[in-house]
């Protein structure tokens, strides 16, 4: 055998090799001897060649111009889909400021001489701080609980400013809240008296009671556009 026919061979298997693979991992390989509906196996016919080789093909295609528009190397696997565009911004404070800046782009009316992202990014700063630094020590009350929320340096200043401005929005919600200043941070005291509803402040405790009310969101928008400056 001469060495060209040698080659052609090998070339040939490898050939048959790669369509055999991308046949395989077509997600309607399965029923690939039924391109047909539920209806009588006698009238069931099989996909002619021509139409399997066009639809392999149209996949292989697909998967090409993936990778040419950056989606990346799952777009180039035999018989995917194009793979979307991922949505996360990889860190939770980076996304609430980018979303907050993308409201403003589109608000024709900001006025882009009031606003104050670095204020927003600092508020962020102090939920950070208050929720995982934090120290809060409960007590249940006959009709609610009060909580020591204690800490040091940043966390100390970021209790400061989150717990009493947050004891307002409680109050809005309906319960009674009073805060109290303390060395090393502030005395949160939350009642109420309705009795399932002091049965549901113990339940919820420091931070469940922190997340109450829709307020945040709206707050973070106005501090960006400078019109809030307390936290």
């Amino acid at each position: 055998m001469s060495s060209w026919s040698w080659k052609a061979g090998v070339a040939g298997a490898a050939i048959v090799a790669a369509t055999a693979y991308a046949v395989a991992q077509m997600p309607n390989h399965s029923g690939m001897h039924g391109q047909m509906g539920m209806g009588n196996p006698d009238q069931q016919q099989m996909m002619p060649q021509g139409g399997m080789h066009s639809e392999m093909h149209r996949r292989l295609m697909q998967g090409q111009h993936g990778i040419q528009g950056g989606i990346g190397q799952h777009g180039m696997m035999m018989g995917s889909e194009m793979a979307g565009q991922p949505t996360m911004a990889g860190q939770e404070a980076f996304g609430t400021i980018q979303e907050v800046v993308r409201i403003l782009e589109a608000d024709p009316s900001t006025d882009w001489s009031k606003v104050n992202i670095a204020a927003l990014r600092d508020h962020l700063i102090d939920m950070n701080e208050v929720t995982l630094r934090a120290v809060a020590t409960e007590r249940a009350l006959d009709n609610g609980v009060e909580i020591a929320v204690t800490g040091e340096g940043r966390t100390l200043e970021a209790i400061k400013r989150m717990i009493p401005a947050h004891a307002r929005e409680l109050e809005r919600i309906g319960w009674s809240a009073n805060t109290e200043e303390l060395p090393n941070g502030v005395k949160l005291v939350v009642t109420t008296t309705d009795a399932k509803q002091a049965i549901k402040l113990k339940a919820l405790g420091f931070m469940g009671i922190m997340v109450q009310g829709t307020h945040h969101q709206l707050h973070h928008l106005m501090m960006a556009k400078g019109e809030l400056h307390v936290h």
